[in-house]
This record gives C-alpha cells, structure tokens and sequence, in this order.
C-alpha cells in the first residue's frame, strides 16, 4: 500500500497488512462488472469499504489503544480514514453511522433522513430494510446487536478481529514453548547419504532452487469463531472507555445527564 506525501510513522506498518487488503478490495469493487446492478446498488461496496476502513482505524486508536496519535493524524491526513464521519461516531446517537450521506436533510424528501437511521420500535414496517444509498441495514444506537451494519464482511470489527487473531497466537506460542520443555526431542544424528556430493551440480526439484516462497497475502476478514472474538474484544473496549469518560465527568456532571 503505496501513499503519496510525507513518510508514515513506524506504527504504521501495524495497520499497514489490513489496509493493504482493504485497498486490494476496493480497487477489486470499482473494476468490477455493474451490469444488472441499480445506479445506487453498485456504490455499496465502496460506501462500505470506506466505512470499514475508518472503522478500523478509528477502533485501533480509540478503543484498543493500539496506535499512537501520530499513527492516527497521518491516517487522516492521507485520507484513509474519514475524519467527517468518525467525528460523528464520538457523539452519543451516531456511535454506528454509516455515512453521513443519510443524516443530510437535503438528501431525502421532507428534510428527513435515512429509513436506516429510524429505531427498530418506530418504524412502521418490521421486517428487514436497507438504505438505497449505502446498503445499510440499520446504524441507529441500540439496534445493532451484532456490530454489523452491512450484514456481510465489510460490516466486521477488523481491529477487534486481529487482536483476537493475535491473542490466540500468543497462546499457541506459549503453549508450544511449555510443552516443548515438558518434552524435550533428542537431538537427531546427521544422516549421511554416500551417493550425494557435497557438491552435487545437478538438476534438483527443490523449493531452494526459486528462492523463498512468496508470503500469502494478507486476509483482513476473520471467520465466524474469529469475529465473535473481535466484537467480544470491542465491546470490552467500548465498555472501559465508557467507564473512563464517566470518571472523567465528575459527579456534577452525571447528575445534570440523568
């Protein structure tokens, strides 16, 4: 992922293999094929990478604490995370916005906004929408049991799903390392082959031959059991920076939002 202007901080290269993949996508959605999609039906993906792309920055910052300031302000100098809408997430109300598109009175008749923004418990019809413009099946506060807008990948917690990812990286490690001291191997005797030279010229099938194999691209979504872990993770986080902005309030303050 190449960008234009000043160099990035060194903790860039954190968020740098999941923005990658994001970027790979949605250069993927703009070149694809729009027939038999509506006008509106074919910007989704891209409204929706955006939206997670911010998203995971927003949370590796704010909520993980995974990234410093710098990391944060380049990101949105760069524009890879959308500073306009993730000035929206810090008001209570906007917490899972999709895009500000559909709160813009201008955009809907009547100076309205968006069916997506509307409670569950106030809209007339009950059963499933979703907004014509962004693809969103609901971002009003409350609604949104699962941290899932979009109802497919692009909705997913990505930051919550790599520090799971890492998490159980780190358990396996450590479990390998304590069951490599409880069983320690015995030190294997060199084998040696007397038809092979030392300096043997000949054709050979081994990888060694190519050099290194490539590495495996970097895969920014998680599976079921990995995205359940990512909004466990997130849901904590939101809970102790809830707990913090309330200790920061005071209790005057507290009295006057009751």
């Amino acid at each position: 992922m190449s960008h234009r202007g000043p160099k990035p901080p060194p903790g860039f290269s954190y968020l740098q293999p999941t923005l990658t993949a994001l970027s790979n996508e949605l250069r993927t959605m703009v070149n694809r094929s729009h027939e038999g999609l509506r006008k509106s039906e074919s910007n989704w993906p891209i409204i929706q990478i955006t939206n997670q792309r911010s998203r995971y920055v927003y949370d590796m910052y704010y909520l993980h604490k995974k990234i410093d300031r710098k990391t944060y302000d380049y990101c949105i100098r760069q524009k890879i995370a959308d500073a306009a809408l993730i000035a929206k997430w810090k008001k209570g109300g906007y917490e899972m916005l999709c895009s500000n598109y559909v709160i813009t009175p201008s955009n809907y008749k009547f100076g309205g906004v968006s069916i997506c923004r509307v409670p569950k418990s106030e809209r007339r019809e009950k059963g499933e929408i979703q907004d014509p413009n962004t693809g969103c099946t609901g971002c009003a506060s409350g609604d949104v049991v699962n941290g899932n807008i979009f109802g497919n990948k692009y909705g997913q917690r990505l930051a919550g799903i790599q520090i799971a990812r890492e998490e159980r990286r780190k358990k396996k490690e450590l479990e390998d390392a304590k069951n490599a001291a409880a069983n320690p191997e015995p030190e294997d005797k060199p084998v040696v082959n007397e038809g092979d030279s030392e300096t043997d010229d000949s054709d050979s099938d081994s990888d060694d031959d190519f050099g290194p194999a490539r590495p495996a691209p970097a895969e920014a979504w998680g599976d079921n059991e990995e995205n359940e872990q990512g909004l466990k993770l997130t849901s904590q986080a939101e809970e102790g920076e809830e707990e913090e902005e309330e200790e920061e309030e005071g209790p005057s303050k507290k009295k006057q939002r009751n």
